[in-house]
């Protein structure tokens, strides 16, 4: 399923969420506006390391970011593996992704294709508490 967040076309797999498509896009519209914190919904994670990453990304907080080295050192894994873990979130948004960096840049980020970075950039700035689109 398709999701709309800041003109952005972001694919969110439907079939791992426990919610209807419309619950989805009412919160990641009220999410867009600043009215909520996160997409609360139900996530079959994967048994495996993207699972335990997922999990992970779930716990930081809205307005704060991890590095990969930091959940690589939290999990015991190689941040070259949380990376590829937050790479194959398959439900960017619900699962905030966006809020894994790297240690010196931005990092990459599963949605929104060619405009991915940009698309990371404004939910960190939303989250950061600043109106203005980057």
């Amino acid at each position: 399923m398709n999701v709309e967040i800041f003109g952005m076309v972001v694919e969110i797999d439907g079939t791992i969420l426990d919610a209807p498509a419309t619950t989805i896009r009412e919160q990641v519209l009220e999410y867009e506006r600043g009215e909520r914190r996160s997409v609360d919904v139900p996530v079959a994670l994967p048994a495996d390391l993207t699972g335990d990453v997922m999990a992970a990304m779930v716990r930081i907080p809205y307005g704060e970011t991890r590095t990969y080295g930091e959940l690589a050192e939290e999990l015991g894994a190689a941040p070259v593996e949380v990376g590829a873990a937050c790479g194959r979130n398959p439900v960017p948004i619900v699962v905030p992704c966006h809020r894994v960096v790297g240690a010196d840049s931005l990092g990459g980020f599963s949605a929104g294709g060619a405009r991915s970075a940009l698309l990371k950039r404004r939910l960190l700035h939303l989250e950061a508490g600043q109106r203005t689109l980057v």
